[in-house]
């Protein structure tokens, strides 16, 4: 809001639309993802899922390198992402390893970085953010579980769309068996899914329930535990002569999995399905809907 009273103030009337248009395209965290260009590209016809309650939630447009990767619903109080929303890449699934985990300088201050920056190498740095964030030090000594991302890398091809999703405000903590086991088990059936059968472009949506479990650091809650993962795709244009095996799971599926070392399997279903599931774990109203329309196209 203070950069629109600056529009006003600074620059008269006649350059108000120019000039606001400009700081918020520039803006990392946004008011409305659908308003945003660049930003809306990553959402099937523009729209985020709706029906969230909470109005503390950020959303935030992930820039790398001055350009906007996917988006992410993030919770800055329990510091974990509630979904991130990305268009997939046909890829072969290799994953980036060398790149440093990241954080999001626009969480702590207005003034902050709109583009994702590596963690400061002094430790007390931190402490600059970590009010708004899960910072490295979260994930130091909790051997059981490990940074799942919600946008996997493997879903990405381009280099630099890889190295985005080494953001910690992409990633939420996973018991190791259940990321290592069936979690990485459906985003490769995922991915191979939507390399051999979506002609268009493929739009995921992966997200969170939580319960009330938290990570602790010097006796403090710091990061929510997810209970269940969840994660949908959306894909109108598709290969019509797939193995019905296949075929029956376009335009659009969704599954989920519970967060555990036992009984952690993922569940295939419809999206209704997984809408209704979701509807009874989350904080969300009746018209909780994951796509527009339900991935259904109006062609």
């Amino acid at each position: 809001m203070k950069l629109t009273v600056y529009c006003w103030s600074r620059f008269g009337t006649l350059l108000i639309p120019l000039m606001c248009l400009i700081l918020r395209s520039q803006a990392g965290v946004v008011d409305d993802f659908s308003q945003i260009d660049r930003c809306k590209d990553f959402l099937y016809m523009g729209t985020p899922p709706r029906g969230y309650f909470s109005t503390s939630l950020k959303k935030i447009c992930q820039r790398y390198v001055d350009k906007p990767r996917f988006v992410t619903l993030y919770d800055p109080k329990k510091h974990i992402p509630i979904y991130s929303a990305y268009t997939f890449k046909k890829s072969d699934g290799e994953k980036r390893v060398d790149i440093p985990w990241m954080f999001e300088p626009q969480l702590a201050t207005e003034k902050g970085s709109s583009n994702m920056e590596p963690f400061p190498q002094s430790s007390l740095m931190h402490k600059n953010f970590e009010d708004t964030q899960a910072v490295l030090e979260d994930y130091a000594d909790v051997v059981q579980y490990e940074r799942g991302q919600m946008n996997p890398d493997e879903h990405q091809a381009d280099p630099l769309d890889k190295a985005a999703t080494y953001t910690l405000t992409n990633v939420v903590p996973l018991i190791r068996e259940f990321n290592f086991g069936p979690w990485s088990t459906q985003v490769e059936a995922t991915r191979k899914r939507l390399n051999n059968y979506c002609h268009g472009k493929a739009y995921v949506i992966t997200g969170v329930t939580t319960s009330g479990n938290m990570i602790r650091r010097d006796n403090l809650d710091r990061v929510a535990i997810p209970e269940f993962m969840w994660t949908a795709y959306c894909c109108t244009d598709y290969d019509h002569n797939a193995p019905y095996s296949e075929r029956y799971k376009f335009p659009a599926f969704g599954a989920y999995g519970l967060n555990d070392r036992v009984n952690n399997h993922m569940v295939e279903i419809p999206i209704k399905n997984l809408e209704k599931f979701l509807k009874g774990k989350m904080e969300v109203d009746k018209n909780f809907q994951i796509f527009y329309s339900d991935c259904v196209s109006d062609a």
